[in-house]
């Protein structure tokens, strides 16, 4: 392990190996005050769950527009520089909220001026993810393209690391601290990462135009405007697509990189303003005109329909956990825990003997494992678990742990089939885009939660359709079955 790191050192250089294991643990550690947010929500303003789940998911709708921030960092470099000036930005965004909340009790007192200050910290935090994503594969790109895997594993094991240690110690933390205090020690990580950003240098961008033009001829199709929102393409394995696909992509994809690279350098005559309004428009184009193609529009729309058609209960589970079932915010904190570690089981057993299974196949299961695990919660709320002598605790940490595996099995096959169905030349864009689609239907998955429960009459202290409530949500689990014929038959772990 540690030789390992010493690897990726001396690749890429300590202060930019900082940079990246340092935001992909304060991502994974969100779940910290994330935590103190939920018990804000519930205990301090005093919202009903679907309220208090409708602030969430309008906090979290940034995510859902990633591909504007990369193509937005690629097409308008500022001082000549695409990443490092988005990244600080993104950083004060996600860093500015947390002193003011923890400051100012009238913020956070007040549901509107919160809504608002978690949005913003979101609309960093997502920025900061595409920006750093496409900082890593333009170092792999032009450094060391041996080590890609290295640095993709190194970054899902820091925000794994983070996800840990934020949910452990956020539980913890309520136990023994005030909110506002738990939001001022979080913005210690966004400061410490808003400084590391002056570690690391940049090239102009100027620069970066003219070596790709002097390469373009012997090199692979670059990502639209030297590499539209490579967030997302750390993921990514080449397309294997058919031959001939592959080659009349390649050949399109060779003729907008041309053009588009050319769109960068300066003419005489052009305003800056024009040239940037060209930029946005060649690469907006370029990303609407593959994602209209049926191959790729298909399997995204069965994606999004999964995330839509089922209604999340999440924010009502967690007030009847904790005004019914007792269960203090240090076990809730622990239970999270166990849900990493479910997530990391599940890509380890995806990985080791599901890949070479049809997409059809595992995805049909993964459904069947969920509204079956679903049923747990039926369970818990029947109190049914009691009389076999099974406790609530156990219950919950088990229930968590089995449904954040049974759920990667379901989105391993969306991170292969989005690779894979990706043409060359615009992976990352591509990519990016479909990350956000996923995004979008989970925060209107929860909307529909929040609706759910509003018309049952859910609420703090009056649980008595949740039953019901969990019951349609098992018997909607079963509605994106429906729809796999929009999934490619011959799809499996390694083919398209």
């Amino acid at each position: 392990m540690i030789e390992w790191v010493k690897q990726l050192n001396k690749a890429f250089g300590a202060s930019f190996l900082w940079l990246i294991c340092l935001i992909y643990f304060t991502q994974g550690f969100r779940s910290f005050v994330w935590t103190a947010v939920s018990y804000q929500l519930k205990d301090n303003l005093k919202l009903s769950p679907s309220a208090s789940q409708f602030v969430s998911s309008i906090a979290f709708f940034p995510w859902s527009i990633k591909p504007l921030y990369g193509i937005l960092s690629d097409c308008i470099p500022i001082k000549g520089r695409k990443r490092i000036p988005y990244l600080v930005i993104a950083t004060l965004l996600s860093l500015v909220p947390w002193p003011m909340l923890g400051i100012h009790s009238n913020l956070r007192s007040s549901q509107w001026h919160l809504t608002v200050l978690l949005t913003v910290h979101n609309l960093g935090s997502a920025m900061a993810d595409v920006v750093v994503d496409a900082m890593i594969a333009e170092a792999v790109r032009s450094e060391r393209a041996s080590f890609s895997g290295d640095l993709q594993s190194i970054s899902w094991l820091s925000m794994a690391v983070g996800g840990i240690w934020g949910s452990l110690l956020g539980g913890h933390a309520l136990t023994n601290l005030q909110i506002d205090k738990i939001f001022l020690l979080f913005s210690v990580l966004p400061a410490i990462q808003l400084l590391s950003c002056g570690l690391v240098g940049e090239n102009s961008a100027a620069s970066k135009v003219s070596h790709e033009s002097a390469n373009s001829s012997n090199s692979h199709p670059v990502n639209g405007n030297g590499n539209i929102l490579d967030e997302d393409n750390i993921l990514l394995k080449k397309s294997s697509a058919s031959a001939t696909r592959r080659k009349r992509s390649q050949k399109n994809s060779n003729k907008r990189a041309s053009m588009r690279t050319k769109s960068l350098i300066p003419e005489k005559g052009d305003s800056l303003i024009s040239r940037w309004f060209h930029s946005l428009k060649t690469a907006t184009y370029s990303l609407l005109r593959a994602f209209r193609q049926p191959i790729i529009l298909r399997p995204m729309a069965w994606f999004f329909l999964a995330q839509i058609t089922v209604p999340n209960l999440s924010t009502v589970m967690f007030y009847y956990q904790t005004e019914v079932l007792n269960l203090d915010a240090s076990f809730l904190g622990t239970a999270r825990v166990v849900g990493w570690l479910g997530l990391m089981l599940g890509t380890f057993t995806y990985n080791r003997y599901l890949k070479t299974m049809k997409l059809r196949k595992i995805l049909l299961w993964a459904h069947v494992g969920l509204s079956l695990l679903t049923l747990l919660d039926v369970i818990l709320v029947s109190r049914l678990n009691l009389a076999y002598g099974v406790s609530d605790k156990i219950m919950v940490v088990f229930g968590s742990a089995l449904f954040d595996a049974v759920n990667q099995f379901k989105f391993m096959p969306f991170l292969v089939l989005s690779g894979q169905l990706c043409p060359p030349g615009i992976e990352g864009t591509l990519f990016a885009l479909f990350m956000s689609i996923n995004n979008l239907g989970s925060t209107l998955g929860s909307f529909v939660g929040a609706g759910l429960a509003s018309i049952l009459n859910l609420s703090s202290g009056s649980f008595d359709n949740l039953g019901l409530g969990i019951a349609i949500q098992v018997l909607c689990t079963f509605i994106p079955i429906a729809f796999l014929f929009l999934i490619p038959k011959e799809a499996t772990g390694t083919s398209a």
